[in-house]
């Protein structure tokens, strides 16, 4: 009786060794895989997140600004046709 104790024991011993080296294993492998990444996206020349966003608030503006200029060149070309109307 004594004996299956000491195995069973012995066994639990052994399997709480094996998952803290197989932890150590994945957080080991975690930490290789992480920094690969980071110096595989570093050597990409990516744009930061901040870049990003102040460049995509400049094509916002832009663009409502480019909307802005097409409706006064509407009016103005408008204008010039009903100029040219008169004339005739």
């Amino acid at each position: 009786m004594q004996s299956d104790n000491k195995f069973l024991s012995d066994l639990a011993r052994l399997g709480q060794s094996a998952a803290g080296t197989l932890h150590g294993v994945k957080s080991e492998l975690q930490g290789q895989v992480k920094t690969r990444l980071e110096s595989a996206l570093m050597d990409m020349d990516l744009v930061s997140r901040e870049e990003y966003e102040v460049v995509r608030e400049i094509a916002i503006a832009a663009r409502e600004e480019n909307a802005l200029l097409l409706t006064r060149l509407d009016a103005l070309e408008n204008d010039i046709k009903a100029l040219k109307k008169k004339k005739k």
